[in-house]
């Protein structure tokens, strides 16, 4: 089993794949502070920088374009490391930079938990073994 830490859904899809046909190849970056910061920003590669206070959680796998990359800070992935997100887009104002701004629209990160199978996937709980 592999569990993905970051999925995507058909809408958000389909307008990463058109930034990405203006834009080149994109990356999210998630920060979790208030405001902008706790939605997932979209970025061309190389425009944000990650460094040591980011945890990559995966790579999306959209057709048409390269994988997108999303990352979180360090802080915020503690609180949320037990969750499967969902990169969704929604209708409204984006935040700041995030490219999806001129389009009417925002990413927004969906959650849920991780089912027992997968945090024990994860290594997130020991596998107990009974002999």
């Amino acid at each position: 089993m592999t569990t993905d830490r970051v999925t995507v859904t058909p809408a958000a899809g389909e307008l990463l794949r058109s930034l990405a046909a203006r834009h080149g190849p994109l990356m999210f970056h998630q920060s979790g502070g208030c405001c902008d910061g706790s939605s997932p920003m979209c970025y061309p590669v190389g425009m944000f920088l990650t460094g040591p206070g980011d945890v990559l959680l995966g790579a999306l796998e959209v057709d048409g374009i390269a994988p997108v990359e999303v990352y979180m800070s360090k802080s915020q992935f503690e609180y949320w490391k037990y969750t499967a997100l969902t990169i969704d887009v929604v209708d409204g104002r984006g935040g700041g930079f995030s490219l999806e701004v001129p389009e009417g629209k925002r990413f927004l990160t969906r959650s849920r938990m991780f089912d027992d199978a997968e945090l024990v996937d994860l290594g997130l709980v020991p596998v107990v073994r009974r002999t």
